[in-house]
């Protein structure tokens, strides 16, 4: 990237903690492509087929257990992030976010801004180096994806043109324009992206991925349409039917549930549409498994047992045992870790600490936590995971069902679900309402990063367990204290 024209458009937020724990849990990024500034407002193209490799091991970012994800995820009611002592405690920045208490200096509101920002600019640069009509339409959609994110996240979108000068202040998008860019863009790409289809891995962009993120935007298009971004919103039929349009086309290239649910997220399956090529799942266990399980993990986040209670007995998402059978990480579970823990050979294990048994409870705290309390949850095994997954088919599937169930179609919705339960062994249920529909997405898709805005379409952002601020307005996050004194086009979220 040029980094004389990223002067305005990021921001280094000096001063500010690095969102980390008390262990160093980031992963480093060292993919990225620095290439010498040509100064003022020259541009010098770079080598498509570089950047592009580049923009794509970038993806990494996502696999981190802080910012982008933190900010989907840890300010849900599916995760809290218990200070056991003086571990997580990090100068309370995981407490704010579970409590709806960040501000406009908080470091994951920065360095998330940073990341996604610093990615759109540089998929202008791929866009603006003469690339062959497939890596443009790549870029473009990696340039919505990562938008999609600043869209969403913050409601207003800086863009500084690669042939703008430092001393240009990037103009700023609305989320109205935003929407209407981003869908530009995936429109375009569509024609010239490859069709995927099922194949275990896919770390390159496709029709189908593009699909998706379509699908995706017109479910969405009430919240980032709307004058309030807080709501009431209104969900347009015809929005709805393009959700379904865009999901058909997705199944019409091969994709399906698969009747293996962990089996998704070990890289050999059918539902990947899009995963991370650089960086591994591993923050997902680490971030939550206890010091004293193989692998040894950071004692991190748990699970509330209102969500956990969600589950029916026999539901296979809720869980499969660990066997304990001598081989290595067998000590380990498969989705919620609840109870007596044991080793690989199968005997229970003692908390080297406390010197108790090792029994997660359901019981947990925000602060003051004993390290055995709260259940863990693990998608990605440590025995068994592959790539990290950004797409997947079954929250592709979700979509269509909840379009149809916003367009009347409430039949054919519950028989979506319905088939998808049969996938996962829970029962069927009778008919499905808007309340069951924000269940079972919970239920399939949890902790995969995304339910903040899951929450916030359905009205549900500001009520969750253990948030002290219920206002509307924290629906966006502040605009980074920086970025507002770096580039007056940008204007400060209300309530900040």
């Amino acid at each position: 990237m040029k980094n004389n024209n990223l002067k305005r458009f990021l921001i280094a937020g000096i001063g500010v903690m690095s969102f980390t724990a008390c262990t160093d849990l980031a992963n480093t990024e060292t993919d990225s492509i620095v290439r010498a500034s040509s100064g003022g407002a020259t541009f010098t193209p770079g080598n498509p087929t570089e950047l592009l490799t580049s923009a794509y091991k970038d993806l990494s970012t996502y696999t981190d257990q802080a910012n982008i994800y933190a900010l989907g995820q840890h300010t849900s009611a599916e995760m809290i992030p218990p200070t056991r002592g003086v571990d997580w405690g990090d100068n309370g920045v995981w407490r704010t976010l579970d409590q709806h208490t960040w501000d406009a200096t908080h470091s994951g509101v920065i360095n998330a801004w940073n990341q996604l920002n610093q990615r759109v600019f540089k998929a202008n640069e791929i866009i603006a180096s003469n690339p062959t009509p497939t890596q443009k339409a790549e870029a473009q959609f990696l340039r919505a994806f990562h938008m999609f994110h600043v869209m969403d996240y913050y409601g207003q979108v800086p863009f500084r043109e690669v042939t703008d000068g430092v001393d240009v202040n990037p103009k700023v998008l609305s989320r109205s324009e935003a929407f209407d860019f981003i869908l530009k863009d995936l429109n375009e790409a569509l024609a010239g992206l490859p069709k995927g289809g099922p194949k275990g891995l896919q770390p390159t962009a496709t029709k189908a991925a593009a699909n998706f993120l379509i699908a995706k935007m017109y479910l969405n298009k009430a919240v980032f349409k709307s004058a309030n971004p807080a709501g009431p919103y209104t969900f347009d039929k015809a929005d709805m039917d393009k959700v379904i349009a865009a999901v058909d086309a997705i199944t019409a290239e091969g994709y399906s549930l698969s009747s293996d649910y962990f089996k998704n997220f070990t890289g050999n399956a059918t539902e990947t549409i899009l995963n991370s090529q650089e960086g591994t799942p591993q923050n997902r266990w680490m971030m939550t498994l206890h010091y004293d399980q193989n692998p040894s993990g950071w004692n991190g986040f748990a699970t509330l047992a209102d969500f956990y209670d969600t589950f029916e007995d026999g539901d296979i998402r809720k869980g499969v045992k660990a066997k304990g059978d001598g081989t290595e990480f067998s000590g380990i579970g498969y989705g919620f870790l609840a109870g007596q823990q044991i080793n690989d050979k199968g005997a229970n294990i003692t908390d080297s600490r406390s010197k108790k048994p090792l029994v997660f409870s359901r019981d947990v705290t925000l602060a003051g936590t004993p390290t055995e309390k709260g259940i863990r949850v693990i998608k990605y095994h440590p025995a068994t995971a592959g790539k990290y997954i950004l797409m997947r088919y079954a929250e592709a599937y979700l979509m269509k069902a909840e379009a149809m169930l916003r367009s009347g179609n409430t039949a054919g919705a519950t028989t979506m679900i319905n088939d998808l339960r049969a996938k996962r062994s829970a029962k069927p249920v009778t008919s499905v309402t808007e309340a069951s529909m924000f269940d079972e997405i919970g239920r399939e898709l949890y902790w995969e990063g995304g339910k903040r805005t899951t929450e916030v379409r359905f009205g549900k952002f500001t009520t969750g367990t253990g948030t002290l601020i219920k206002e509307a307005y924290t629906v966006l996050f502040p605009i980074p204290s920086p970025a507002i004194v770096s580039n007056p086009n940008l204007k400060q979220n209300a309530g900040y």
